[in-house]
């Protein structure tokens, strides 16, 4: 039996950078009530704060909720208000190379885009976020840009060997996320066990990047049973099972 549901956010829990809707809401607030329930993504606290928690019930026992942005490098906890348990921040020399190497790797890959909406390179601080259309590209937009993944894949195969000390993985509708090494999705996974004391078989883990070189792959690789989400109305009929199978 699991105890314990973790989530992907952008494209499992809601559109890219957009909050959850109503039935989502209603849904994660009933299985708050019968299972601890975590969220690992790329985006940074005040996205989750943003996307995520204002859209959350009322009366939601958040206690259950452990929340890490940034795929895991950060790691935040309820007692009564929001605490961070840590974080796992680049330095300045590690920061600049790595955006050293995703500029070069644009330009070599041939993707630069005729336009963009907001910064395409983001620094939160654990981690470094390209967004190929920017930060701020409309969600329609986004969608149509690289559904597959090849895109990306194809600036990944640039960018690995000119950062090969660090963590490179593909999310969201249009990212790739950088790393320290090490410091994934499967880490938070490890801070999980240690912080909360739940063992990985109890553990059910949804995303829609679990194919290798996603950044819900390293879920997948720590032994975390997994399944592969289309999309967040998918992902709302694995959260109604789950709860039809625990009395929620």
């Amino acid at each position: 039996m699991k105890s314990m549901m973790i989530f992907d956010l952008d494209g499992t829990l809601a559109e890219s950078k957009s909050t959850l809707d109503p039935e989502m809401s209603a849904l994660l607030g009933r299985l708050m009530n019968v299972a601890r329930v975590a969220v690992i993504s790329g985006g940074d606290w005040p996205q989750f704060e943003k996307q995520f928690l204002a859209r959350v019930p009322q009366n939601t026992r958040l206690e259950n909720l452990s929340m890490l942005p940034t795929c895991g490098t950060k790691f935040y906890k309820y007692d009564g208000g929001w605490e961070k348990q840590y974080s796992e921040d680049f330095s300045d020399e590690e920061r600049a190379r790595i955006i050293e190497g995703m500029e070069k790797a644009l330009v070599d890959s041939g993707f630069k885009p005729e336009q963009t909406w907001g910064e395409l390179i983001e620094d939160r601080g654990s981690q470094i976020t390209f967004s190929a259309l920017g930060q701020e590209a409309p969600v329609d937009v986004k969608k149509v840009w690289d559904p597959d993944f090849e895109k990306r894949k194809k600036i990944k195969a640039i960018l690995d060997p000119i950062l090969p000390d660090f963590t490179v993985r593909l999310g969201g509708a249009t990212s790739i996320d950088i790393t320290k090494p090490g410091i994934d999705k499967a880490y938070g996974i490890e801070k999980l066990v240690e912080i909360l004391g739940i063992q990985k078989d109890a553990m059910l883990f949804v995303g829609d990047a679990l194919f290798p070189g996603g950044n819900d792959y390293p879920v997948k690789e720590c032994g975390v049973d997994s399944i592969a989400t289309r999309d967040p109305d998918e992902t709302k009929r694995i959260i109604e099972t789950f709860l039809a199978c625990n009395g929620g």
